[in-house]
């Protein structure tokens, strides 16, 4: 992987916070996006637009956006499901819209309340009215590797889902529920790169100790993009037993030092993993922050 560089998008504030069960507060989540942006992180997922009653951690979305700084270079994306979403999106200001669709219809149904179709419709005219905002539109599609409820995903199903959706400047591949392996990560990116021209980004759950091998197979089969979250933190509200997302410290130490190139500060993530940190129960999943950086940095 010597000389190679990937772009790190940061999940934390918005994937990593969403399952929380402890309200935090906007200063805290606006500091926590400060912290990450002072790192050199160039693209946060900070917040999302859906009904506050299904993600009460994502309440105040508006206000977040807000206050989070606007610095040249650094593009903030928001989650939408629907019309109404992208709504509350374009007012709240936002540059990038990440619009799902789920890989499996029993998924789309519980998560979504709505069929693999319908949803299909809907990007349609999400992506179309957000590109002509002037945003960039991300598809994602969640159950990419295995769903809850359906099994194993098969990478033609996931390939054709993506050729039905035209519209997506970049296309997500997420690993919700953390059941994915790097053959199947070569697999799946041979697929989807056969049905669509855009760049490929991952996103890995780290539930089963795959996350960080998923993500250096992702690399080495041409990803442009990994989502990663400071602290490791995250979930999905609507898929059993999923865990957090791979920590963005953990990922950068494996990536820095194998010669990989992300423009990120490592220090100052871990910075803001600290800062979180004490907003959250418990310890936070990122083995970085209390095995330390190796070597260790000059004094």
């Amino acid at each position: 992987m010597q000389s190679m560089s990937v772009e790190v998008i940061e999940v934390g504030p918005r994937d990593g916070l969403q399952n929380e069960r402890a309200i935090v507060p906007t200063a805290a989540k606006v500091a926590y996006v400060e912290a990450l942006v002072a790192a050199g992180l160039r693209r946060v997922e900070a917040v999302s637009f859906v009904h506050p009653g299904r993600v009460p951690q994502m309440a105040d979305a508006e206000e977040v956006m807000a206050r989070v700084p606007r610095v040249p270079g650094v593009r903030y994306a928001g989650l939408v499901l629907n019309g109404r979403g992208l709504d509350r999106a374009l007012t709240a200001g936002v540059d990038e819209v990440n619009a799902v669709v789920v890989a499996t219809e029993t998924f789309s149904r519980r998560n979504q309340g709505m069929s693999v179709d319908d949803a299909v419709r809907g990007f349609g005219v999400i992506a179309e009215r957000a590109r002509g905002a002037g945003l960039t539109v991300t598809l994602t599609v969640a159950a990419s590797f295995g769903c809850p409820f359906e099994g194993e995903v098969d990478p033609a199903r996931v390939a054709d889902l993506v050729r039905r959706c035209p519209g997506a400047q970049e296309v997500a591949l997420a690993d919700t529920i953390g059941v994915g392996v790097p053959a199947g990560v070569r697999r799946l990116a041979e697929a989807v790169g056969e049905a669509t021209a855009a760049p490929l980004r991952f996103h890995f759950h780290n539930t089963r100790n795959t996350g960080y091998a998923n993500a250096v197979a992702a690399l080495e089969a041409g990803a442009a993009a990994l989502d990663a979250s400071a602290g490791g933190i995250g979930g999905c509200p609507f898929a059993p037993a999923a865990t957090g997302n791979i920590a963005t410290e953990d990922l950068l130490y494996l990536l820095h030092r194998s010669g990989v190139r992300t423009g990120a500060d490592l220090p100052g993530v871990l910075a803001a993993a600290a800062l979180i940190e004490k907003e959250l129960d418990g310890r936070l999943p990122a083995q970085l922050g209390r095995a330390g950086i190796w070597p260790p940095p000059a004094h």
